[in-house]
């Protein structure tokens, strides 16, 4: 899959194209889960449709990067695979000129403020993982 980013990357179709099946169910404590034995992501049905991207996106992380685990060096991981793909630093850098709070950013830009600061982490040089 060509390397796409912002609002044109479709966490659907990146998961098709590496044989991921994506479902949705009424979850109660997590917005998507990743089942790597099934090659399965279950995202939450309740969830709004950008919220459902942002959670597919983290899941595909998972399923690139070879996550087996939720341990939180996983998590970071996939939380930056996937704000990595959902926003474009043209389009970030344009928001930024104006928008200086990161949750007004982050509602701009479509994604959670947690794949924001993991792209800032990213973009800092900061380790986090």
């Amino acid at each position: 899959m060509e390397r796409v980013r912002g609002r044109t990357y479709d966490p659907w179709e990146h998961a098709d194209a590496i044989g991921v099946r994506v479902i949705t169910r009424q979850l109660r404590f997590a917005n998507e889960l990743w089942l790597p034995d099934y090659r399965l992501i279950v995202l939450k049905s309740s969830m709004r449709p950008a919220h459902q991207r942002n959670a597919l996106a983290h899941g595909v992380a998972h399923a690139v990067l070879g996550h087996r685990d939720d341990r939180p060096k996983h998590e970071r991981q996939a939380d930056r695979y996937a704000a990595w793909h959902l926003i474009d630093p043209r389009e970030l850098e344009e928001l930024g000129a104006w928008a200086r709070d990161p949750g007004q950013l982050a509602s701009e830009l479509g994604v959670t403020r947690r794949l924001l600061l993991a792209l800032s982490d990213r973009c800092d040089g900061r380790r986090t993982s």
